[in-house]
């Protein structure tokens, strides 16, 4: 269960809560280690620190960072709400994991407790002259840590919630799990056979419980396979909504005692996730556009620019980077793989269904879909010309101007000549 322990790990790292309780150990021994310290302070150096200047330094930075701190939460959560209603709120869950703003809110509550445990340990007497001088020390390294998270933080307020960054880092998201879907067709696994060509003593194990797939735990998986000898057909991929009647696997040769295993090795939430799940990003980024053309929003600048950001993410599936891709590490795991056409449908069919009425975004589709086109990977070709037919037809029901048809039948047209030269051109 290596693999699941370390993606529970990782997302604990990602919780604000785990980041703002480290900083407040921190900040909690740094004021108490001053007292062990203390023997280590030559008499003449106590003597030039006097304990008002400590007790005032540290009396402001406690009423500071706690007014710092309430306000931090409350442009956070503020951040949160514009980027649900302008972006998705499927993205949110992206802005609450940032690095920056943990660390900001996580310096001040750690800052805020070093000067209270500080405060409380003066009025005890336990520094002594010479604690004094080391608390002072310490004191001065925080106000550092403060100045220069004040500065990092300002600047990433100018940028929190807003649209192009909410994009940007859903678009990061996506290509992320794109590369690594790319470079590992079927995770690590073989492909699932065709059809529904499994072992007649092929048996199917059931979900506990009825969610999203967010992980499957594939070194557990091998494992359980290579000690038993058989073999383990996967059939939800990170994605897929489980329910208990559905099965989320087939086994093989493999003992009963070990399906609880295999079952376990399925993490299932309420929530998609994007780690493993490259539909989920393209996903978010459609819904972005759809909201962007929303007769509330009215935005088609910004549906346009998802447009070409998605472009991008689709050029990684057919060239996910240097990296070659990788071996199967699973002989005997077998998982489904992803089907391009599904990812055209979760990315090009609402943008098309909701940007019918626009022609300009009616052209972006047509030239990008001719873009993808010509991308050297099998079923580009015939995924994008099936989407460059579906918004033609959307479009001319939604247009009321015959010239805006016309204008998108022509790009149309000249894109199915694209698709029908591709061969010739790179001859």
């Amino acid at each position: 269960m290596y693999a699941k322990w370390r993606w529970i790990a990782r997302r604990i790292f990602k919780r604000i809560w785990f980041r703002a309780t480290l900083f407040s150990l921190l900040g909690v021994v740094s004021a108490l280690v001053s007292v062990g310290l203390r023997q280590y302070i030559p008499d003449s150096m106590s003597t030039k620190i006097g304990a008002d200047a400590v007790d005032n330094i540290l009396g402001i930075i406690a009423s500071s960072m706690l007014a710092v701190t309430t306000f931090s939460l409350s442009t956070m959560v503020s951040a949160y709400g514009s980027a649900t209603g302008n972006a998705t709120p499927r993205a949110t869950s992206l802005l609450v994991e940032d690095a920056t703003t943990q660390n900001a809110l996580s310096a001040f509550i750690g800052s805020f407790l070093f000067s209270l445990v500080g405060i409380i340990t003066l009025s005890t007497g336990a520094y002594g002259s010479k604690g004094r001088v080391v608390l002072f020390i310490v004191t001065i390294g925080v106000i550092i840590l403060i100045v220069y998270t004040l500065l990092t933080w300002i600047d990433h307020l100018s940028r929190l919630g807003h649209l192009g960054e909410t994009t940007d880092r859903v678009e990061g998201a996506a290509k992320g799990a794109i590369m690594d879907r790319a470079r590992r067709p079927y995770m690590g696994g073989r492909a699932f056979p065709a059809g529904s060509s499994l072992p007649l003593t092929a048996r199917p194990l059931y979900a506990r419980k009825i969610g999203y797939v967010q992980l499957i735990d594939m070194p557990s998986l091998r494992k359980i396979s290579d000690k038993t000898s058989g073999h383990i057909y996967v059939h939800a991929i990170p994605g897929t909504f489980a329910e208990t009647t559905m099965p989320i696997a087939w086994v093989d040769d493999i003992d009963a005692h070990q399906e609880e295993g295999i079952i376990a090795a399925f993490v299932i939430g309420t929530r998609r996730s994007y780690e493993q799940d490259p539909r989920f990003g393209v996903s978010v980024m459609a819904e972005i556009a759809s909201r962007a053309l929303s007769p509330a929003v009215n935005d088609p600048g910004t549906a346009i620019d998802v447009i070409g950001r998605g472009i991008r993410v689709f050029s990684l599936l057919a060239n996910p980077g240097d990296a070659p891709p990788k071996s199967p590490e699973c002989a005997r795991v077998f998982v489904r793989g992803i089907d391009l056409q599904d990812v055209f449908d979760d990315f090009f069919a609402p943008i098309a269904r909701d940007g019918a009425g626009t022609v300009e975004v009616g052209m972006r589709l047509q030239k990008a879909l001719a873009a993808l086109a010509r991308i050297d990977s099998p079923g580009f070709r015939l995924a994008a010309q099936r989407h460059s037919a579906l918004a033609l037809q959307r479009a001319e029901m939604a247009l009321s101007l015959e010239s805006d048809k016309t204008r998108l039948r022509s790009l149309q047209v000249r894109s199915q000549d694209e698709f029908g030269n591709i061969a010739s051109w790179r001859q």
